[in-house]
């Protein structure tokens, strides 16, 4: 039995990090200020962890959670591209100096490995598609210079003093417990609620740009191989966690508007700052690294995706 520390634990990904571990028996530590992160995420599974509430940018806390743990699951942040636009300052602080809180606890307490969550963010608006790790990053806001921030961190900490890091940079997930009624709500969460509440969703932009849509359970994979795979395959690399497809705005509006019986049109609003146009992701190297291959395909995981919400929150 490993033991795992899951920060940003009652995240939307963090639950599901959480909730798949306990499932496999394995020890968890989870550590959220809550400030994103929703305590009835880990409700069911509060009393077979050990859940901290604990800041990121609190050095001492983030050193007592690491003390005793192999693995270390860095998905804590403050998300958003629009967020880290209009207050820089707020994801600078945890996303930044939070990680590197998280590298130093992590070598103080000898862990063995530590998984970032990175972005693909980090590519920005450059011409050349799919995107491919070798690529050189053009990061556009904030929040994207701040992800790409923590890989540098990363690979600066396997090289130097020998922490095994790995970073996944993850594209556009979506899945049950993301947090749909947010002005910073993933746009599959929030085009679904407003459904379901009879309001018509608004794009921003002409909804043809694309996304390389990523279903929960892929990601949750990804972060468990990335534990298990070989340090001469993995330790101080980059990789693209996604399904290496592309599909509109559109295209999506239009198929969640079929599962959930909604016959209006969306209405298209400016295009929003910091935003990349198009993402859509070469997944090779993961495939050969870690042994990834995502095991919900786009379509299935709306499905399973509307269904939670309307489980959640029709009425």
């Amino acid at each position: 039995m490993a033991s795992y520390l899951i920060t940003g634990a009652a995240g939307f990904i963090g639950s599901h990090l959480a909730h798949a571990l306990v499932a496999r028996g394995e020890q968890v530590r989870g550590l959220d200020n809550f400030e994103t992160g929703l305590r009835s995420n880990l409700a069911d599974i509060v009393d077979q962890i050990d859940l901290r509430e604990a800041d990121l940018r609190d050095a001492d806390a983030v050193r007592s959670a690491c003390e005793g743990v192999d693995f270390v699951l860095h998905q804590g942040a403050l998300p958003s591209v629009p967020r880290s636009v209009k207050e820089p300052r707020p994801s600078h602080e945890t996303n930044i100096d939070g990680t590197f809180n998280v590298l130093e606890g992590a070598r103080a307490a000898g862990v063995k490995r530590v998984v970032y969550a990175a972005s693909s963010s980090a590519y920005g608006n450059q011409p050349g598609f799919p995107r491919v790790e070798t690529m050189a990053p053009q990061p556009i806001s904030p929040y994207a210079v701040q992800k790409l921030n923590g890989e540098l961190y990363m690979q600066s900490y396997w090289r130097v003093y020998g922490l095994e890091t790995v970073c996944l940079r993850y594209f556009n997930i979506f899945g049950p417990r993301q947090v749909p009624d947010s002005p910073y709500s993933g746009v599959m969460a929030r085009f679904i609620l407003q459904m379901l509440q009879g309001e018509r969703p608004v794009i921003f932009g002409d909804g043809e740009q694309g996304r390389d849509f990523t279903y929960i359970d892929n990601v949750v994979a990804a972060n468990l191989l990335s534990v298990q795979a070989p340090a001469t395959s993995v330790a101080g690399r980059v990789f693209n966690i996604a399904c290496g497809e592309r599909h509109t705005l559109n295209e999506t509006y239009d198929i969640l508007a079929t599962l959930l019986g909604f016959m209006h049109p969306s209405i298209h609003g400016p295009d929003r700052e910091g935003d990349v146009r198009d993402s859509l992701a070469d997944i090779s190297a993961a495939r050969k690294a870690l042994n990834y291959a995502p095991q919900v395909g786009f379509e299935e995981g709306l499905r399973r995706t509307v269904a939670w919400y309307h489980d959640e929150f029709a009425r």
